[in-house]
């Protein structure tokens, strides 16, 4: 089957969801209203609160929540087949992962920019936003975990360097789109330059590096080589100086800049796809790799962040709630966003699905599912880089953009990942009255002992008994803690909904399946690792499926009750 037919049908649905359905719920069900002054003008402070043009803020966000999520989740999911991933994608997008965004996003606009836990605690209570706050501050760490791992391997230099298992050519690149960044948040926030003059000399200078980078592998610091373990380190110190810097500094321009790189991913990825017009090479359906896990639930925690992912309601109530200058934004920021992402998810999949130069060769990297997890990121860059060849650009510079693109979306989705986290600690203070915890250096610095903490984690091998990086494991509990996140947030914003008197079909039937597929994942999850004896990772699990049973439990108890309007509920003039 062509490439080319499934990208064109994926892109007109997904427009079409955005017109019609997008429009809907936003007009309808949330009832958006620019006539309410958004947080982002009330408590304005430069810092953290700042109005900002609905295309920058999308180029934030959109960053902020791509990461590899919908780069990995793909790459790992075509295991089973291109069909179910894709189906998933496009369905899951359009009436769960874009539903869930946007209803997260006007409740905290609607609530002075407060974060999704805060309003657990006005719709279900002090203990349940606590409950929350500690669930999100774990998942978060966990996703980050991830993310630091896969870019530290693809960073670091070694074997497979071809197959795109490691890229050290996308250092350079990297590091310099931070440079460039910072020289923007300086020249159009301070000396008030012109932005669209800015972004055509900093995408420009950016796209050079990418070139100068292939020339210029950095594999070493003088004598000293980094390591994957080294590169953990150097990104654990950039997490914690990029989080605490002003929003309008790097983390503002840098995601603005990124998405003018993915955009233009994703239009080599569509031009390489029209012009070599690829066939999957992937089968529609595969169940013969060796140790593949049931289709149900694991297909749907795989994709993650490709259909829904509940990392996004701590983005968009985190950072996109204090920075959107006007309601209406709220469809094309967050709803757009998702399907944007629905569509990045789409091309990651055709990149492994089509890109492989042979059906025997993709029956050789997805001959077994550990191989699938463990190479999923060099699978996604060997693949994506030469579909963009096909439109002309040199392979080695194709595959070097690529990696390129992933590692700039995994770095912005890191330092706002742990800005978050660090407003989760401080809430978590406030509520237990520790001032320490209240302290944004503090804060930080705990938010960045967890995410290396899950970086660095090994675990015992099932056979040899000797202790390995976690892998495509940390990957499949960071899927799962970050559905449930997605499932936990939709019931908090349906009982938003609920307390406001408004429909909440929209978002309580995603909520439901959400949460039965991800405590079913859970559950066999746990079952598997208590068979192999891991007591680590059946520790994790534990925690996750605790905590997630918990918060259902308090909710079930408040829905049983009369529940009047929250006055912190209200919409600043009143319904």
């Amino acid at each position: 089957m062509s490439a080319v037919g499934i990208v064109l049908a994926v892109a007109v649905i997904l427009w079409i969801a955005y017109r019609w359905y997008g429009t809907f719920l936003v007009k309808q069900v949330f009832q958006v209203d620019d006539s309410q002054p958004t947080p982002a003008h009330t408590q304005r402070d430069d810092v953290d609160y700042m109005p900002t043009a609905a295309p920058v803020l999308f180029g934030h966000h959109f960053a902020s929540i791509a990461g590899l999520g919908p780069l990995l989740g793909p790459a790992i999911a075509v295991v089973w087949g291109w069909l179910p991933a894709l189906l998933w994608i496009v369905v899951g997008s359009i009436f769960i992962g874009a539903v869930h965004d946007t209803g997260c996003l006007v409740a905290s606009v609607r609530n002075r920019a407060r974060s999704i836990a805060d309003v657990t605690a006005d719709v279900m209570g002090h203990r349940a936003r606590t409950l929350f706050l500690l669930f999100a501050i774990f998942a978060l760490s966990l996703a980050m975990g991830v993310f630091v791992v896969n870019i530290s391997a693809l960073f670091a230099p070694g074997a497979g360097a071809a197959e795109g298992g490691h890229v050290p050519q996308a250092v350079l690149p990297s590091v310099m789109l931070i440079v460039v960044a910072v020289t923007v948040g300086v020249l159009h926030y301070r000396l008030r330059l012109p932005l669209a003059f800015l972004t055509v000399v900093a995408v420009s200078v950016s796209l050079f590096f990418v070139w100068q980078g292939v020339r210029t592998p950095i594999t070493a610091v003088g004598s000293l080589s980094l390591t994957p373990e080294r590169w953990t380190y150097a990104l654990m110190v950039y997490a914690f100086t990029a989080s605490i810097l002003p929003v309008w500094l790097l983390l503002q321009p840098r995601d603005y800049l990124n998405s003018f790189q993915l955009y233009l991913g994703m239009a080599l990825l569509f031009i390489g796809a029209l012009v070599g017009n690829p066939r999957l090479v992937a089968p529609a359906v595969n169940t013969s790799a060796s140790g593949l896990q049931p289709l149900f639930p694991m297909l749907f925690i795989t994709v993650a962040c490709g259909a829904v992912s509940g990392f996004h309601a701590l983005v968009a109530s985190g950072t996109t709630s204090k920075q959107i200058a006007r309601e209406s934004h709220v469809q094309p920021v967050a709803y757009g966003g998702m399907l944007t992402e629905g569509m990045l998810a789409t091309l990651a999949l055709i990149g492994v699905a089509a890109g492989m130069g042979s059906a025997g060769e993709w029956a050789t990297r997805y001959a077994d599912w550990k191989s699938a997890g463990t190479h999923a990121l060099a699978n996604f860059v060997h693949g994506a880089g030469a579909i963009v060849a096909m439109s002309g650009v040199p392979h080695e510079l194709a595959k070097v953009f690529v990696a390129t693109v992933a590692v700039g979306f995994a770095l912005t989705t890191l330092d706002s990942g742990t800005r978050l986290i660090r407003y989760n600690i401080q809430e978590l203070g406030s509520a237990w009255r520790l001032s320490v915890l209240q302290r944004p250096l503090v804060a930080t610095a705990i938010a960045v002992g967890f995410i290396g903490g899950f970086a660095l984690m090994r675990s015992p091998d099932p056979v040899t008994g000797q202790l390995k990086p976690l892998g495509s494991i940390l990957w499949q509990l960071f899927g799962t803690s970050n559905q449930l996140l997605a499932g936990l947030s939709l019931l908090v914003v349906s009982l938003y909904l609920r307390a406001l008197g408004r429909a909440t079909v929209y978002t309580a039937v995603p909520m439901v399946f959400m949460l039965a597929v991800t405590v079913t994942a859970l559950v066999w999850s746990i079952s598997s690792f208590w068979n192999q004896g891991n007591w680590l990772l059946l520790g994790i699990a534990g925690v996750i499926l605790l905590l997630a049973l918990w918060l259902v439990k308090e909710a079930v108890a408040v829905s049983r009750q009369y529940q009047p309007v929250p006055e912190a509920l209200q919409p600043a003039g009143g319904e």
